[in-house]
């Protein structure tokens, strides 16, 4: 009932494989906003026991080019300490923020060379690259200081 009230409606909806589970529905920007004038095309997925378990939604616009050029860039560029990955770098992040950027910029020239992933796609670790991951496996001075308060 739910997706026909929506095909009725002035949304642009584009079914999948015939069915009423999954579809393409074409989103646009609420007026008066900073979105207002851009479209987007939702895929929906609504599960066999909606509506007492949710439907997955997602932008159908992500595809890989943009995760590679947009996505994850901004999350290198705009990191957000509110939500991290890693709880000892955001706490560093908000109490030292140039000590953070030092240990990025560290971090980036001691793990994140070419050579680095080159060996580990091929399968092939250097005893020196053995070593490093031994020798760091415990705390060490190197780790990013700070730890979150419980």
């Amino acid at each position: 009932m739910d997706v026909m009230k929506l095909m009725m409606s002035d949304y642009t909806v584009e079914t999948i494989n015939d069915g009423l589970n999954e579809f393409n529905v074409e989103f646009h920007g609420p007026k008066e906003s900073l979105y207002e004038g851009g479209v987007w095309k939702i895929r929906v997925e609504l599960p066999d026991a909606y509506p007492y378990k949710s439907p997955s939604i997602g932008f159908i616009w992500l595809d890989l080019l943009n995760v590679f050029e947009v996505f994850l860039p901004q999350l290198l560029l705009y990191p957000n300490a509110s939500d991290p990955l890693n709880g000892d770098a955001a706490s560093l992040m908000m109490k030292d923020k140039k000590l953070y950027d030092q240990k990025v910029k560290e971090y980036c020239e001691r793990y994140a060379k070419k050579e680095n992933i080159t060996n580990s796609i091929a399968g092939q670790e250097s005893e020196d690259e053995e070593d490093i991951s031994e020798e760091e496996s415990g705390s060490s001075d190197d780790d990013i200081p700070g730890h979150v308060d419980p």
